[in-house]
């Protein structure tokens, strides 16, 4: 696969610069469930233990310890103060459209991970998790965490 830097560079190397690990997720010809959880588990380096639902990606998300790091890691985060990670999201639009229902499950997935993130460190001091959706040419999407478009799912299918 592969991914047209132009839109996504500016901001993936000032994230760097600011002490992020940044991982590009490319949603392009994913048309299911199945190929979701596989794009994820590559994207993000998911360990072995993760299955591949929306729980274990959801708890995945609360971890990231087996992400490589910018910078040395003080214990017990692991993650330098004011670090964490960026998430841009590319090509999605055609998977949104595919699995719309399984798009907005995404979406709340990614949401509970930056708010897990955010709640960890009141004040912006500790590590958190950015998700911005970015499709070719059109420049970022919203970022995950932002104020949801429609209620969020209570439970999660499978």
């Amino acid at each position: 696969m592969s991914l047209d830097p132009q839109p996504l560079a500016p901001a993936l190397e000032a994230a760097e610069a600011a002490g992020r690990t940044t991982v590009r997720l490319d949603l392009g010809g994913v048309r299911g469930k199945a190929g979701l959880m596989r794009r994820c588990a590559d994207a993000l380096l998911l360990p072995e233990w993760v299955g591949g639902n929306w729980d274990a990606l959801a708890d995945a998300l609360r971890d990231l310890s087996w992400l490589p790091q910018p910078m040395p890691m003080p214990m017990p985060m692991r993650m330098p103060r004011g670090g964490g990670w960026l998430v841009a999201v590319t090509s999605w639009r055609g998977y949104a459209d595919a699995c719309p229902g399984e798009w907005e499950t995404l979406l709340e997935v990614l949401e509970e991970g930056v708010d897990f993130w955010r709640e960890r460190a009141p004040g912006g001091g500790g590590p958190e998790l950015v998700v911005v959706l970015a499709e070719g040419e059109a420049g970022p999407g919203p970022v995950a965490g932002a104020p949801p478009r429609a209620p969020r799912l209570k439970r999660r299918r499978g």
